[in-house]
């Protein structure tokens, strides 16, 4: 009986351990194991470059200044990296006597083509005259007391934007008065290197396109003002003060520098590639370009076209790669078709370098005639000469009423533009 008893105790003692082992064994964290994973060599992001513009270069001048009187031609553009006012820092730098002023006044709140009166920069409290709707003639009294004349304004690179022609009629009226100007340059926002568009003709000259240059010029401000002064006889006293860091591939958010909207409807540099587009036909007052809305120049559309997808997936087909064509509806706030919905399509541009805005606005125009034969694009006589005008001749009008494929005209100026290519290199400043 004993025997039993100890051999039951033993047993016992044995499962007992069995199950302590067992226990622990389960309750055991293993051993971590460290997976061998390649980790992927990070990706370098480059920063955008910081280019020194003309204005930020001549305040890094320390000689030549003595005894002059200084005028300078701005708006609200012609400020530096930290956004402080070229009038603030020139005036502690020469004898600023006077401000000029081009088309939307000196700061940029004036609409397009509305005549502007005399400002004054608050700060400073130098008068500003207003050169827009003045002949050279008519601003050559008005910088008769100064010596030097400094221009300062951000373009946009389109032939048909004013501020290009305030330039030259300023440089025109020193070749009469014998005063020197000085361009603090700037960037081109879409690049230097790509151009569209015919050239213009002369015939056609105007305040929206003076000289015979592309559509899209592919210029800088400092570089047209050597174009003009030399090739269209100016001949006035000129310097171009040049930027610093730019190269001639880089778009507007690229350079490191702040954007300060150019006029009331160029909010942003991004706006400017689909306004290349919609800004041309917006001058016959029928197809909407979005002024009057939020996003303008990025949107086309009338109240007649009640299937946006429609005009959508036509201009897909037609004009292929770089945007997208986003069916829409919109009413506009001020402006043309005011209060009305319309349908149409937002510019979305996805491939820059694949984009042709230029061509691309011939086919929105050539398209939608195709669409809606009954809304006709031209029936507004009276704005065929402005039309005519932006686009530099009559025969873009005459060619899209006759139905002709705009691809066609696209290959008939390449003639014309593989020309003004090799004019404009002894004027190119930059790689």
């Amino acid at each position: 009986m004993l025997n039993q008893k100890i051999i039951l105790r033993r047993q016992f003692l044995l499962i007992s351990i069995l199950l302590l082992v067992l226990i622990n064994a389960c309750t055991q964290k293993p051993t971590p194991v460290t997976p061998q994973i390649a980790i992927p060599t990070p990706v370098e992001v480059t920063a955008p470059s910081v280019v020194r513009t003309g204005l930020e270069v001549f305040l890094d001048r320390e000689t030549g200044f003595e005894g002059l009187k200084y005028g300078l031609l701005a708006n609200q553009t012609c400020v530096n990296r930290d956004l402080v006012h070229g009038i603030e820092l020139l005036q502690n730098h020469v004898d600023l006597r006077l401000l000029l002023s081009p088309e939307h006044g000196l700061f940029g709140a004036e609409n397009a083509g509305d005549r502007v009166d005399t400002e004054t920069d608050i700060n400073s409290g130098i008068k500003s005259l207003s050169t827009y709707g003045k002949k050279p003639a008519d601003i050559a009294e008005m910088i008769s007391d100064l010596d030097v004349v400094l221009f300062d304004i951000q373009d946009i690179g389109v032939r048909s934007y004013t501020y290009i022609y305030s330039m030259a009629y300023l440089m025109q009226a020193a070749a009469i008065t014998g005063k020197k100007v000085v361009i603090l340059d700037r960037p081109n926002p879409v690049n230097g290197l790509r151009m569209e568009g015919g050239l213009l003709d002369p015939k056609y000259s105007s305040f929206v396109g003076l000289y015979p240059i592309p559509y899209r010029h592919g210029m800088t401000i400092g570089e047209l003002a050597l174009l003009f002064n030399s090739k269209y006889g100016i001949n006035c006293d000129l310097e171009v003060v040049q930027m610093e860091g730019w190269s001639r591939d880089m778009y507007f958010e690229e350079t490191g520098l702040p954007w300060v909207p150019t006029s009331p409807h160029v909010p942003d540099a991004a706006t400017i590639l689909p306004m290349i587009a919609t800004g041309t036909y917006g001058e016959l007052g029928m197809l909407s370009e979005g002024v009057g809305v939020t996003t303008p120049f990025e949107v086309a559309g009338g109240p007649w076209i009640t299937n946006p997808n429609e005009y959508a997936q036509a201009l897909e087909q037609r004009i292929g790669e770089g945007v997208i064509f986003r069916p829409m509806f919109f009413k506009p706030y001020y402006g043309r078709h005011k209060g009305q919905t319309c349908g149409g399509v937002q510019l979305h541009v996805t491939d820059r370098d694949k984009f042709e805005p230029y061509l691309a606005g011939l086919l929105m125009m050539s398209v939608h005639q195709d669409l809606y034969p009954e809304i006709d694009l031209f029936k507004n006589e009276n704005r065929w000469s402005m039309f005519a005008k932006v686009m530099g001749s009559d025969q873009i009008r005459k060619d899209l009423q006759a139905g002709k494929d705009p691809r066609e005209m696209e290959a008939e100026w390449q003639a014309d533009l593989a020309k003004f290519k090799e004019l404009r290199k002894k004027y190119l400043l930059y790689d």
